[in-house]
């Protein structure tokens, strides 16, 4: 469906966008990360045709969005940071001027903004004018007009920001519903919500991917060694032997404190419940005491900084397939 080839894009000599490529399969939900001034409201800037590149492609649908621009952006619905709303006008008056700079006409403009309404829920406000609106319909109706001329593709870029916790629910049910007539592309710096709305993740930094793959495989391939802590009234060289007999140990840190023993312990272990059981079973052979046993699973977060804070981007980890 979204085919990025090369994409470079400089602004004087500040490098923006290095070298990216990816292919975005039609019908799921992808989420866009990626540290502030990674690049990507510049990328998605540039997939819409709002911005030119230096250099490199981007094909919507097979349609090429700098040499057939017409076609392309007719495959796209986009809704910036800012929803370009007027702010006089109500939903209704305003989602009919959108829909007729898209050319709708007639019956099939009043058809698809109708449609655009009850679909983001916003029947009992398209009298009022959007100044009188909360955030949260303010989204609804920027949703709205990207949605105008059932375009294949939607782009939503930061769709959450500055929503309450109920307002975020909702626009991200919306956006599942979304996902499953349309391709959407989620940027949101809120790794949670890629998280429980994303079907692939794409994560770039200084411009460059350095991830792109399915949540969970993104947690087996790219994340830390799994971590677990314990504290024990055992001296350290009793601490060192027991240990000695539990596998997938990769690194083992200690502390003393007040005749308290603090380990910290890096597993690379698939399942970090049976080393954590190991090692309770090795203590309670030897008739000594775990005074606390913390486990610790790497998460979405811990990948997005260990990927972001690389300061080579060419150095992180290509372990991602790009799908």
């Amino acid at each position: 469906m979204i085919k990025v080839e090369h994409l470079t894009k400089y602004y004087g000599d500040f490098l923006a966008v290095n070298d990216l490529s990816f292919e975005i399969d039609e019908g799921h939900v992808y989420g866009f990360l990626g540290p502030n001034g990674a690049g990507k409201t510049t990328t998605m800037n540039i997939m819409t045709g709002c911005l030119s590149a230096t250099s490199g492609h981007v094909q919507i649908g097979g349609f090429d969005i700098f040499e057939d621009p017409d076609h392309a952006k007719r495959l796209i619905g986009y809704l910036p940071e800012q929803p370009p709303l007027y702010m006089n006008e109500t939903p209704l008056e305003y989602l009919r001027f959108v829909g007729e700079a898209k050319g709708l006409k007639g019956a099939e403009l009043k058809q698809q903004v109708d449609k655009v309404i009850e679909q983001v829920k916003i029947q009992n406000v398209k009298g009022k004018r959007i100044s009188a609106l909360s955030k949260g319909y303010k989204q609804r109706v920027g949703i709205a007009q990207a949605l105008l001329g059932n375009p294949k593709v939607i782009i939503l870029d930061e769709p959450t920001v500055g929503l309450d916790p109920i307002q975020i629910i909702e626009i991200r049910d919306l956006i599942k519903q979304l996902g499953q007539d349309h391709t959407v592309i989620l940027s949101s710096h809120i790794l949670s919500e890629v998280q429980a709305i994303c079907e692939k993740i794409l994560i770039i930094t200084h411009g460059k991917l350095v991830a792109f793959d399915q949540p969970d495989k993104l947690e087996s391939q790219l994340l830390s060694a799994n971590e677990i802590s314990f504290k024990t009234d055992a001296p350290e060289s009793d601490v060192r032997e027991a240990l000695s007999t539990v596998e997938h140990i990769t690194e083992l840190t200690v502390e003393m404190t007040e005749n308290i023993l603090s380990a910290h312990i890096k597993t690379d272990a698939k399942d970090i419940h049976a080393v954590s059981k190991e090692i309770f079973f090795a203590f309670a052979n030897r008739n000594q005491a775990l005074l606390e046993l913390t486990l610790k699973r790497a998460s979405l977060e811990d990948i997005f900084l260990e990927l972001t804070e690389t300061e080579d981007p060419a150095k992180a980890t290509e372990g991602g397939e790009q799908s």
